[in-house]
């Protein structure tokens, strides 16, 4: 069964995608994905070519058939979301954007007019990048059903790597559906934190997501010298609880600067903080061959 790691975090902005890419440029032999369909930014780190797009039908839509529809507006009246007007000609009209598929309309219409009907509201994208394969999505702008997009994202992501590869993925932040998606049936959830009290708060949210779904926690410590006293805190709370904490990177101005340029920070920065994202890597690494060789 193919190994998946899922990067997770409480809130935006803590660094979860910065720390991904970083991994995914150490691991090397993996496949990457880009979970965060409702505002995905991996690919700026990592520029993928596509190779292959697939289409992500979210749900339906009722269409009318013109030519069978004889207005007599019964859908108007039972549709509870306005979704549809009878025009002066007698022609019913859907509006796509209030229209939930409940499927009312084509039950009540006598002529069997109304259909439901898939409707494409994103794509999966199949691509290569200079470190690994990589799958990615995009959601259409107002568009629902992230969870289950990313479901998909993880099975092409899983299809690639095979039952005895290695999947690593950039999960969305807070605790919704999609981080759920993300999440469940995973071996590992490295959580980002930011030594804030907002951060620790968002932090335990996500841990009670994690431990729902018995996946293995670990944490890492972003900009850990913002607050050493909530650093401290932390990795004190870690290790009453049995979390393995990875390490720390500091809040470092080459983090910043390589970032902007469209760098993976493990390749944009000084040896000096390289050597904190290669410590996660090793600490991460022992960590999952320890789940291995339990699972053997």
């Amino acid at each position: 069964m193919t190994f998946q790691i899922t990067v997770v975090s409480g809130k935006g902005g803590t660094g979860k995608t910065t720390l991904t890419a970083s991994l995914a440029y150490l691991l090397k032999d993996i496949v990457v994905a880009d979970c965060d369909v409702d505002a995905s930014n991996l690919h700026l780190l990592l520029d993928p070519v596509v190779k292959e797009k697939k289409p992500y039908y979210g749900h339906k839509i009722s269409a009318v058939d013109e030519e069978l529809c004889t207005g007599c507006g019964l859908c108007e009246t039972n549709c509870r979301f306005g979704a549809i007007k009878v025009d002066e000609g007698l022609k019913a009209h859907i509006d796509s954007i209030a229209c939930e598929a409940c499927g009312v309309c084509s039950f009540v219409c006598p002529a069997g007019a109304i259909k439901l009907e898939d409707r494409p509201t994103g794509e999966v994208y199949i691509s290569d990048t200079d470190v690994c394969p990589m799958v990615h999505a995009r959601l259409n702008a107002g568009e629902g059903t992230a969870g289950k997009l990313v479901t998909m994202v993880r099975e092409e992501a899983c299809k690639i790597a095979g039952k005895d590869g290695m999947v690593l993925i950039d999960g969305p932040p807070g605790i919704g559906c999609p981080v759920i998606a993300s999440v469940a049936g995973t071996n590992i959830a490295v959580i980002v934190i930011e030594p804030t009290v907002s951060g620790v708060n968002d932090f335990n949210r996500v841990l009670s997501v994690v431990n729902r779904f018995k996946v293995k926690p670990c944490v890492c410590i972003n900009k850990y010298d913002l607050n050493l006293h909530y650093t401290e805190c932390v990795e004190g709370y870690c290790k009453e609880a049995g979390i393995r904490v990875l390490g720390r990177v500091p809040y470092d101005r080459e983090v910043y600067d390589s970032i902007c340029d469209g760098i993976v920070p493990v390749k944009g920065v000084r040896d000096e903080i390289k050597a904190y994202y290669v410590n996660i890597f090793e600490n991460l690494k022992r960590l999952i061959d320890e789940i291995r060789s339990e699972n053997k």
